[in-house]
């Protein structure tokens, strides 16, 4: 019914055009092409959400007073830049009293072996210095690596997304300083399907993800989850955008348009709105076809599998052969007609 509706405006067109049947073709503006068989996809179109796939939560292992911080929140920084130190005065006392320590404990190693070589010690004391050795070692190790510590270095190429601190602030090991998040492979597009949608993608399937203002990007399916979330009993996938960049107008959060692809098995005739003449009273889509070998357009009816604002699909078989078909400018061509 919405079909032969949506042609009611097409019908002086084709009342014109019936009654110049078996007149010769003149070929006065118009346009054909050559359409092959493909096959027919269903589409899933959702609105969905940017966001991250991961974050990351930067925080120091050793305690102080923070001293530098060189990023704020929505900064973007490169991998191994320095972000935020400690003052590590404190720490570099640690350190040289440790390695200190180190010295004088290879000294009496040193001294009670000489001892021992001369039989003026016992092999106890020599035993002893070198444990004191390993200790102080580890000892100096440790200090050294909180030091290290002290400061936060960038891991990766990426941006800051929350800042939870401020110069000056007493810093405990372990708490949350910085939130940031990797610029390369990280973005996704989160969509919620049913569960009849859900069960016909796949990870790894390719979709497409429209964004305000970069337009149309490529993503792949990444994560399906197993169970549904608790409110309304949707499943949210997962689309990553491997090419998608930080750039201006993109922010997670941003509402996106998702377009799923979905292989329904059957093969069709896509041709454009504009080669579609009309609808007859069986439903069938009325087009001007030229029959191999001939040079004459002749009018033809083929069953409607679904039509959407750009395109028709006509139904087909897998190996039927390509139409010359008008794409544009039928009006112009009289034909004869069955």
């Amino acid at each position: 019914m919405f079909v032969k509706l949506f042609f009611l405006l097409l019908a002086g067109s084709f009342t014109s055009l019936a009654s110049a049947q078996n007149a010769p073709a003149s070929a006065q503006g118009y346009d054909a092409k050559e359409v092959y068989v493909e096959p027919y996809f269903d589409e899933i179109r959702r609105t969905g959400k940017l966001d991250f796939k991961r974050t990351l939560n930067l925080s120091f292992k050793s305690s102080g007073y923070l001293t530098r911080l060189t990023v704020d929140e929505g900064d973007i920084f490169k991998a191994e830049q320095l972000l935020a130190a400690l003052e590590t005065d404190e720490l570099i006392e640690e350190k040289n009293a440790s390695y200190a320590e180190l010295l004088q404990a290879k000294r009496d190693v040193r001294r009670i072996k000489q001892l021992a070589e001369k039989k003026l010690t016992f092999e106890q004391e020599l035993d002893n210095a070198e444990t004191r050795v390993e200790t102080t070692r580890a000892r100096y190790k440790v200090a050294y690596y909180n030091l290290e510590k002290a400061r936060i270095a960038a891991p990766f190429d990426g941006v800051v997304l929350a800042r939870h601190t401020e110069l000056g602030e007493l810093q405990s090991p372990g708490t949350q300083v910085l939130e940031v998040a990797a610029l390369k492979n990280n973005w996704i597009a989160k969509v919620a399907l049913t569960g009849a949608e859900v069960s016909r993608v796949s990870v790894g399937q390719k979709v497409s993800v429209v964004l305000e203002r970069l337009g149309e990007v490529e993503g792949v399916i990444t994560k399906v989850p197993a169970i549904a979330n608790t409110r309304g009993q949707l499943f949210m996938i997962e689309i990553l955008l491997p090419e998608l960049s930080l750039a201006k107008g993109v922010a997670a959060g941003q509402i996106v348009e998702v377009l799923i692809r979905i292989s329904a098995g059957q093969s069709v005739y896509r041709i454009p709105i504009e080669a579609l003449i009309a609808v007859d009273d069986a439903g069938k889509a009325l087009v001007m076809v030229s029959p191999a070998e001939q040079a004459q357009y002749v009018q033809q009816a083929f069953d409607i599998l679904s039509l959407d604002n750009s395109y028709v699909y006509l139904l087909a078989n897998e190996f039927d052969q390509p139409l010359n078909i008008i794409i544009r400018g039928w009006q112009h061509l009289s034909v004869s007609g069955r």
